[in-house]
């Protein structure tokens, strides 16, 4: 690097001619020269002029070298600011405090022109390096604002701002860490996402961006939590390089069967907070992060959890458990656990956790992104819908047409059928404003198809808590060793006659050997434990509903836009 031969270098000595001859010598170099005969008038002409390096002796009246250091370098903030110290001291202790105080270097009287020549090139040097990285973390700053500016528009807020959700993310550099998705699925439910990625900044974002994109995209088509996850296992997988992987949990929702399913993979424990006996359950982590797993490898541990009214789960990054103190001691889940002991009510827990951390943190430094989240279980009802239909839209896609569509054991097995009929059915324009209720219905009458007829599980086992346990153990054990079965699927749908509507017929037909359903429509209206509110629930979108047979197949007419228009009016109407 060419050395600079004009800087302006800030002279402080008390002693006028010492500081008479280094001015000298310095001028000789080619260089400016600002004088300052105190520590005070030191830092006063650094404020004024700005000077590329300082000369400081380090005894002088009013302010000694030492205090006029510290203070310029406060001021200096992360500008790099060289300052020599000019002192007679010899003792090691008195040169230490030189450095201590914020000095860069020391020049012993009698001054040598040579030496004191390259001190001032070598942190001329320095100095231009110092900008160097300066103007290149500035320029790191730069893109990773840009990054969480695309980030933002790919990672919405979804459905973070609905009432049942409280969230906070307090992250340690611009682009976070960690990541928070929230959405409803099409039949009403809600997925809840919350990932930590290895690293900040913009290794996090390569993974964050096509993580958001997928949980969005598989989401608003009613796909799995089992599909969503091992679909953003795969892709992170693919992309990122060794090393990085994102630990992370999801939770499914379903506001109508009172249940969440619930994934944990490298996150700490979440905490099932139950508000009726202000006691909690630990759902510890037993699936591997992701992007760690091959596609092949990748099993995903999902437990299905009943839920009531108010209860709560949260979700929480490392950040929480270990954030630090002054003294470094770590918050801990023991002091996590022992805030959720105090049986505070659940409005409270939230910003009670968070002002706990806070207070924990006082003096000390963070070294991790720190985000918080929970989600209540609430009446469907209560949540916001914005569904907007529009009835007097011509309509479009195809308007006559039939689909007979077979699933059998093999593809029963490890293939959801919903995304696919869906997208079919809402290929006609006008039905895509109907997409939730549609969902619903066809969840609903595939889940009644697969579980009844063709596993034949008893229903009547989710009316406790155990037996809901046992049900979906059992679905499990009996999906994974099927060998036999089908479900046929039949779909058609005709305009109707002034062109503003039309008629979907669907038909789910399955190889069980039925069930008494006259029985079963009588007590429809009788809703008990976890079990018995699908029904009464999709007959509100029918203009037509009836079993046929054994009852192993049922028949839906849907004729829109006589459609309920408001998903959240379905769980409460019964008529």
């Amino acid at each position: 690097m060419t050395e600079q031969k004009s800087l302006k270098i800030l002279i402080a000595d008390d002693n006028d001619s010492d500081r008479m001859l280094l001015s000298a010598i310095v001028k000789k170099e080619g260089h400016e020269v600002i004088e300052a005969i105190n520590g005070a008038e030191a830092v006063s002409q650094y404020v004024k002029h700005s000077p590329s390096l300082i000369l400081l002796d380090a005894l002088m009246p009013i302010k000694d070298g030492f205090e006029a250091a510290q203070e310029i370098k406060q001021i200096a903030g992360n500008q790099f600011i060289p300052i020599i110290f000019l002192t007679s001291l010899q003792d090691a202790k008195s040169l230490a405090r030189c450095l201590d105080s914020g000095g860069d270097d020391f020049l012993s009287k009698p001054y040598n022109r040579s030496i004191l020549k390259a001190k001032i090139n070598a942190f001329y040097r320095m100095r231009m390096m110092n900008q160097m990285i300066q103007e290149h973390a500035q320029q790191m700053v730069v893109e990773q604002k840009v990054a969480k500016k695309i980030f933002d528009n790919v990672a919405h807020l979804g459905c973070l701002d609905s009432d049942n959700i409280q969230y906070s993310l307090s992250p340690l550099s611009v682009f976070n860490g960690d990541i928070v998705l929230a959405e409803r699925k099409p039949d009403g439910g809600m997925y809840i996402f919350i990932g930590d990625f290895t690293g900040h900044g913009l290794p996090a974002a390569i993974g964050a961006m096509p993580l958001a994109e997928i949980f969005y995209g598989m989401t608003k088509k009613g796909f799995s939590i089992h599909e969503i996850l091992t679909e953003i296992n795969t892709k992170l997988t693919r992309i990122l390089p060794v090393q990085f992987f994102c630990c992370a949990a999801m939770v499914d929702l379903d506001f109508v069967e009172k249940t969440a399913r619930i994934f944990v993979g490298g996150l700490p424990a979440l905490y099932l907070w139950r508000e009726k006996s202000k006691t909690f359950d630990k759902i510890d982590s037993s699936s591997v992060p992701l992007g760690v797993m091959s596609r092949e490898n990748f099993k995903p541990d999902i437990q299905d959890i009943p839920m009531y009214d108010n209860d709560r789960i949260f979700l929480w990054s490392d950040g929480i458990i270990e954030s630090r103190a002054k003294d470094g001691e770590m918050f801990g889940e023991e002091r996590l656990e022992n805030l959720f002991n105090q049986g505070k009510h659940q409005d409270e827990l939230f910003n009670f956790i968070l002002d706990n951390v806070d207070q924990f943190m006082l003096g000390g430094e963070r070294d991790d992104d720190i985000t918080l989240v929970s989600a209540q279980m609430v009446d469907i009802e209560s949540l916001s819908d914005d569904v907007v239909v529009e009835k007097n839209k011509e309509l479009g896609g195809p308007l006559e047409w039939s689909l007979h569509y077979e699933l059998q054991s093999q593809s029963l097995r490890v293939f959801n059928p919903l995304p696919l009929v869906l997208q079919i059915v809402t290929e006609v324009d006008g039905l895509k404003n109907f997409s939730g209720q549609l969902y619903t219905l066809l969840a609903e009458l595939y889940s009644n198809a697969l579980e009844h007829g063709v596993l034949g599980l008893d229903s009547n086992l989710k009316t406790s808590g155990e037996g809901f346990a046992k049900y979906y153990s059992l679905r499990k054990e009996r999906l994974d060793s099927l060998t036999t079965g089908f479900i046929r699927v039949i779909l058609s749908h005709e305009p109707l006659n002034d062109g503003k509507g039309g008629r979907l017929r669907i038909s789910f037909e399955d190889s069980g050997p039925g069930f008494n359903f006259q029985k079963m429509l009588k007590n429809e209206h009788k809703i008990d434990g976890y079990c018995g509110r699908g029904l009464p629930l999709i007959r509100t979108i029918c203009e037509e509903f009836y079993y046929e047979g054994v009852g192993n197949k049922v028949n839906a007419v849907v004729v829109w836009p006589n459609i309920v228009e408001n998903p959240k009016k379905m769980a409460g109407n019964y008529e």
